[in-house]
C-alpha cells in the first residue's frame, strides 16, 4: 500500500502498431523522433536516449522505407554544421501516435487503476 506521502505508482500503455508487413511503429521509434525534433540531430538524439547512432539511423530508415518517404530530413555537417529535422510525415507520426496513446490510456483508466491496486 502507498502512504499519503508517497506518490501513486505510474502506469500507462505504450502501444506498438503494425501497418502491413513493412511498418512497425512503437514507443522506441516515437521517442527517437521526438528527440530528433528536440535536438535537431540524429546523433544527439541517439546519445540522449542511450542508443548507438547506427541503431538510431536504422530505426529512422526503417520508417522512411516503410512509408516510402523520409520521416527525417538531414543536412551534412561542415562549416555551417549539419542537422536533422522531422519532415511533415515525421511530425504527423509523432502527433498521431501521442494522440492515440492518450486516448488508449484515458479509455483504459479503470483497468489501469485496477492493475495499480494489485501492486499495492
Amino acid at each position: 500500500m502507498t502512504s499519503a506521502n508517497e506518490p501513486a505508482p505510474s502506469i500507462r500503455i505504450r502501444p506498438r502498431i503494425y501497418i502491413g508487413k513493412n511498418i512497425a511503429l512503437g514507443p522506441g521509434k516515437i521517442d527517437l523522433l521526438e528527440m530528433v525534433d528536440k535536438t535537431r540531430s540524429i546523433s544527439a538524439a541517439a546519445r540522449a536516449l542511450g542508443v548507438p547512432y547506427k541503431k538510431a539511423w536504422l530505426l529512422i530508415d526503417s520508417l522512411s522505407q516503410g512509408f516510402g518517404r523520409p520521416v527525417v530530413d538531414t543536412a551534412t555537417g561542415g562549416k555551417g554544421g549539419g542537422g536533422a529535422r522531422l519532415t511533415p510525415l515525421g511530425q504527423e507520426l509523432v502527433s498521431r501516435y501521442v494522440a492515440l496513446e492518450q486516448r488508449i490510456n484515458a479509455a483504459s483508466e479503470a483497468e489501469l487503476q485496477a492493475l495499480v491496486a494489485l501492486a499495492d
